[in-house]
C-alpha cells in the first residue's frame, strides 16, 4: 500500500517525510518536481505519475504538496481521498493546513500519521477517534509536556474505535445541545464574448456543527433533492434511506464534519448571478490598448452579491495600465503581469465600470489573444442551485436541541472570455 509520504511546500522543498515500511529515498520526488516545473498552475501536475519502480500520487492542498509513494497498483482514488484526510484532519487540529503550522507541531503530525497507517494501510482516519488517541494541542499542554516529559498520546483505547459507530464517540455531554448544517456552493462556469454560457455547474457540500449530547438521530428533507447528480456522503449516512427517500438519515459525528458533497450539471439549473460587458483592444500602431469592463448583477435571487473581484491575466507586452474605476480598487503587478480590480459589494443602482488605457512594451508585437476574465463572489443566503433544506428532525434523544441552516453561493472557475 502506501510506503512513503512526503510534503512538498509551493517551492518544491521537502519540509517532511513519513515512511511505513522501507525508507525511500528523496530522489523519488524528482520525477515530481518535473513535473511540477512543466505545470502552468500547481494544480495542473498530473495526480498520478508512474517511475521505473513506484507510483506517485499527489494531492494539492493549501499550498501544499501531499505525495505517497507506492510500489504496488493500487486504487488512485483511494490513496486520493486518504491524503486529503490527512490534509483535514490537520486542519481540524490546527486550525490550518500550512507549512509553519506543520513545523510548529511536527512531534503532533508524526504521531497522527502514525495512528492513521498501519504498515501502510488506513487505519483510524476518524477526528473523533483520534481525538480521543491524541490530544489535540494547547498552549498549556505544551508547557506541561516540556516540563513534565509527557505526551499527548492517550493511555486507552478509544471506545468509538470498536463500535459500529466508530466516527461518534460515547458519552458525549453538552449544556447547550446545537445542530448547525452550512449548504455552500460553488459555480465552475464559462461565459463568452457575447455573454453566452458554454458550459456551467454547481459543486456543492454540506458542512456540518454538531454538539449534541447522547447518541441522536438525525434526519434531513430538502425541497427538492431530485437536482442533485453525483452525491458522496460521508460514512454515517444510510445510503439506503438515500436511495428510496431521498432524505439523509445518519448518527452525526461530534463537532465539525462534511456531511454530503454533490454535483450539479445540468446547464439549464446552473444560474449565472453576474454579466459582465467588456471590451479589451489592442492597437497595431502606438503600443497601446484600451480596456472597459462593466459588471452587473443578473440572477441573484434578490440577494447582495459581495466580495467581488476581477483578475485578469494580462500578456506579456502590457507594461503599466492607466485605468479609473467607479467602484472599489484595482492594482497591475508588473512582475506577474495581472491585474485584479477588487471591487466588494455590488451596487444594482450604480454598476461598477473600469476602464483606461493599456501601455505596451515599444517594438512588441500586437497580442494574438484577448485575455479572460476571472471572477470571484460571494452571496450570502442563498444556494444558487434552488437546493433547500425542508426539515431536520431529531429522534432517540428527548431534549430540544438548537438548529439552524445557512447558505453560501461563491465562484469557484468563473471565467468570461473577452
Amino acid at each position: 500500500m502506501i510506503h512513503s509520504l512526503f510534503l512538498i511546500n509551493h517551492s518544491g522543498d521537502i519540509f517532511l517525510e513519513k515512511h511505513w515500511k522501507s525508507v525511500i529515498s528523496r530522489s523519488v520526488c524528482d520525477y515530481f518536481l518535473e513535473a511540477k516545473e512543466r505545470a502552468v498552475d500547481p494544480e495542473d501536475v498530473a495526480p498520478v505519475l508512474q517511475t521505473p519502480h513506484h507510483y506517485l500520487i499527489t494531492i494539492y492542498r493549501g499550498k501544499l504538496f501531499f505525495l505517497s509513494v507506492v510500489q504496488t497498483e493500487v486504487p488512485p482514488l483511494f490513496v486520493i481521498e486518504f491524503l486529503h484526510r490527512v490534509a483535514d484532519i490537520f486542519q481540524d487540529y490546527f486550525g490550518e493546513c500550512s507549512e509553519s503550522v506543520i513545523k510548529d507541531n511536527v512531534v503532533t503530525v508524526y504521531e497522527l500519521l502514525e495512528e492513521m497507517l498501519d504498515n501502510g494501510f488506513p487505519l483510524a482516519t476518524e477526528s473523533n477517534v483520534l481525538k480521543e488517541m491524541i490530544r489535540p494541542p494547547t498552549i498549556l499542554r505544551s508547557v506541561v509536556n516540556t516540563l513534565t516529559g509527557a505526551s499527548n498520546v492517550g493511555d486507552t483505547l478509544p471506545t468509538g474505535q470498536l463500535s459500529s459507530i466508530p466516527w461518534r464517540r460515547a458519552g458525549v455531554k453538552y449544556t447547550n445541545n446545537e445542530a448547525y448544517f452550512d449548504v455552500i456552493e460553488e459555480i465552475d462556469a464559462i461565459v463568452d464574448k457575447s455573454g453566452t454560457t458554454v458550459c456551467a455547474e454547481i459543486q456543492g457540500v454540506i458542512e456540518a456543527c454538531v454538539r449534541l449530547t447522547g447518541m441522536p438521530d438525525l434526519t434531513m428533507s430538502f425541497m427538492n433533492p431530485r437536482l442533485l447528480d453525483d452525491v458522496s456522503f460521508h460514512p454515517c449516512v444510510r445510503f439506503k434511506r438515500w436511495e428510496s427517500e431521498r432524505a439523509l438519515s445518519f448518527i452525526p459525528p461530534d463537532g465539525n464534519f462534511t456531511l454530503m458533497n454533490y454535483h450539479v450539471s445540468s446547464q439549464n439549473l446552473v444560474a449565472i448571478p453576474v454579466y459582465v460587458k467588456q471590451s479589451i483592444s489592442f492597437f497595431d500602431s502606438g503600443s497601446c490598448g484600451r480596456l472597459d469592463i462593466t459588471i452587473g448583477p443578473k440572477q441573484t435571487m434578490g440577494k447582495t452579491v459581495e466580495a467581488l473581484m476581477v483578475t485578469i491575466h494580462m500578456p506579456k507586452a502590457v507594461l503599466s495600465a492607466n485605468l479609473t474605476a467607479t467602484q472599489g480598487n484595482y492594482t497591475y503587478d508588473l512582475a506577474t503581469k495581472v491585474l485584479v480590480w477588487d471591487i466588494g459589494k455590488l451596487n444594482p443602482q450604480k454598476l461598477p465600470n473600469l476602464k483606461g488605457s493599456l501601455s505596451l512594451q515599444a517594438g512588441a508585437p500586437k497580442p494574438e489573444d484577448n485575455p479572460s476574465l476571472n471572477i470571484d463572489l460571494k452571496i450570502q443566503q442563498v444556494a444558487i442551485s434552488g437546493l433547500k433544506v425542508s426539515r431536520l428532525e431529531m429522534f432517540a434523544e428527548k431534549y430540544k436541541p438548537f438548529k439552524g441552516v445557512k447558505y453560501l453561493t461563491k465562484a469557484g472557475k468563473f471565467q468570461v472570455r473577452t
